[in-house]
């Protein structure tokens, strides 16, 4: 429901602020006061095609805002509304640019242009937002027949998967079986050479020991003799030591520390002759070790080359591409399972839009016998409506195309809505069948701008109480000319066009009960207001 709209500097408007409320929203006034400027307006908020020539002469830029409710929480591309409420503005600059914001966050024009079917519907002789849309028609005719579509949805978004997934692999097959070679033989490669996790660091480490065989060996070799085996060794002059001063401990106790100290030397000298006799009886390694070293670590470099600049690089490739390979050789299997399974899908939407489309043909039935109905009491008497249903291609909706057809004149054929009617007819289409779907529909804002055209009498207390009737359930609201019309108004708005300082300016002021007589008085009279023109206007008011 629109809360609030406020116009700044577009066409004759210089500031216009106006609350709007629930129920039928009614706006009168002379022709060419403006009106028609305010559902205009209206219509830029709804993602409308902006013009630099309707800013204001002399401003350098229009600004129109609108404040919308909303379900509180709602979430919506991005934006969370709290507070139910919803904030829509459009700037219009005079050099020809245009701005759109949502939540004063910049926005496109096609964003509001998605967002305006939930807000509401603008129907008038050169904007209608949803009437044209064959979605839109669609959803119109569902809702009218309270039609379930979600099991159709559910199914074809099961059988869209399982097609995707067999296109896929269909595609993919032919460069899969291609691969396949390739796969398998990189595996080979690998495996023949069958490397360990760190191997290469590990032969790198013997290579280099096995290149400086001789000078370890000597370095080593003088180290064991230089602790442990020569006659002036390490160990021997520590042993010779600690016995020299065992001695002196029989007359002097506090030397017994010294004594341990040295005890404690001549064990460790011993491990660390000993740790050098065993190296030295590993580095007698077989004759050429050094060469089946570099052969190896020569195997490990050209896998490196080729798979991974580590071990564990290539030891991942491999396993990723045993998975490829068994994925191909399984893919046969796996297509032969999803064309059955989309079969059965098949079979079960098939279903489902069959009788989504036996339940539309029986609600269009319906809806063609209410809406012709409703026209004719709009004094459209010879009007002729009907809702084609023609077969499409599967969707979340079914398997149906709907098109609604009208024709206003006796022996013509009906023909597609948006080639025939008028935009007089074209409202009064509209209120026909929202008028019909408002039991269905609730908490929107519908737009009728003269809608009363080219009738009075009868016909315009036809469109008065429908208009007060699609106003129970949804916010309206209406331009009109008809005082039988206006009669029938929650809320009397009256625009007027003055002239201030030199300029022209439209204005909009809401009325209260004598203001709505003198206002339906005049639309009654025109320019003299008589005595019997107010009664006429207070009998219309009452009854309505």
């Amino acid at each position: 429901m629109l809360l609030e709209l406020v116009i700044e500097n577009y066409a004759v408007i210089d500031r216009l602020r106006v609350r709007f409320r629930e129920g039928l929203n009614l706006l009168t006034g002379e022709t060419g006061s403006g009106k028609s400027i305010v559902v205009d307006a209206l219509g830029l908020l709804f993602g409308g095609r902006a013009s630099p020539e309707l800013v204001r002469t002399g401003a350098d830029r229009a600004r129109i805002s609108g404040i919308f409710t909303v379900p509180a929480g709602l979430r919506l591309d991005g934006f969370v509304f709290e507070q139910g409420e919803m904030l829509i503005e459009r700037e219009i600059l005079a050099e020809g640019k245009s701005r759109a914001y949502l939540e004063s966050r910049p926005v496109t024009a096609g964003l509001l242009r998605e967002l305006a079917p939930r807000l509401g519907d603008i129907h008038g002789q050169h904007e209608q937002q949803t009437l044209f849309s064959p979605e839109a028609q669609l959803d119109l005719l569902d809702a009218f027949g309270s039609l379930d579509r979600g099991a159709a949805a559910r199914l074809y978004a099961q059988w869209r998967r399982v097609q995707s997934e067999l296109e896929e692999l269909e595609r993919g097959e032919q460069e899969q079986l291609r691969l396949l070679d390739l796969w398998t033989f990189q595996v080979r490669e690998i495996e023949s050479v069958a490397p360990r996790p760190g191997e290469d660091a590990e032969l790198a480490a013997e290579r280099k020991v096995l290149q400086n065989l001789g000078r370890l060996q000597e370095q080593a070799g003088a180290a064991y003799a230089a602790l442990y085996e020569a006659p002036e060794s390490a160990y021997s002059l520590v042993r010779a030591a600690r016995k020299r001063v065992d001695d002196l401990g029989r007359i002097d106790a506090t030397l017994q520390p010294v004594h341990e100290q040295l005890g404690a030397a001549s064990i460790a000298l011993q491990e660390a002759s000993f740790a050098l006799r065993d190296y030295l009886s590993r580095l007698e390694v077989s004759p050429g070790r050094l060469d089946e070293v570099e052969d190896r670590l020569a195997a490990l470099e050209k896998l490196k080359r080729k798979y991974g600049a580590s071990v564990e690089e290539i030891l991942a490739f491999l396993e990723e591409t045993r998975r490829r390979i068994a994925r191909a050789e399984s893919s046969g299997e796996r297509m032969t399972q999803l064309r059955a399974e989309r079969e059965q899908l098949a079979a079960a939407l098939a279903g489902a839009a069959e009788e989504l489309t036996a339940a539309r043909r029986k609600a269009a039935r319906e809806l063609e016998k209410q809406v012709v109905k409703e026209l004719a009491s709009l004094a459209m008497e010879r009007a002729r409506f009907q809702v084609e249903l023609q077969p499409a291609a599967w969707s979340e909706t079914g398997a149906d195309a709907v098109r609604f057809l009208f024709t206003a004149n006796a022996g013509e054929e009906p023909r597609p809505l948006e080639r025939v009617a008028s935009g007089g007819e074209l409202s009064r289409i509209a209120l026909a069948l929202k008028t019909c779907a408002a039991p269905r529909t609730h908490g929107r804002t519908f737009v009728f701008d003269e809608i009363d055209a080219g009738v009075s009498g009868r016909a315009a207390e036809g469109i008065g109480r429908r208009l007060k009737k699609l106003a129970d359930r949804n916010q309206v609201l209406c331009v009109t000319h008809l005082a039988q019309v206006a009669g029938f108004a929650d809320h009397h708005f009256a625009v007027e066009k003055k002239e201030l300082r030199g300029r022209t300016v439209a204005t909009i002021e809401e009325l209260d009960r004598a203001g709505r007589i003198r206002e339906v008085g005049r639309l009654l009279s025109g320019a003299t207001l008589t005595e019997e023109a107010l009664r006429q206007a207070e009998r219309l008011i009452q009854v309505s």
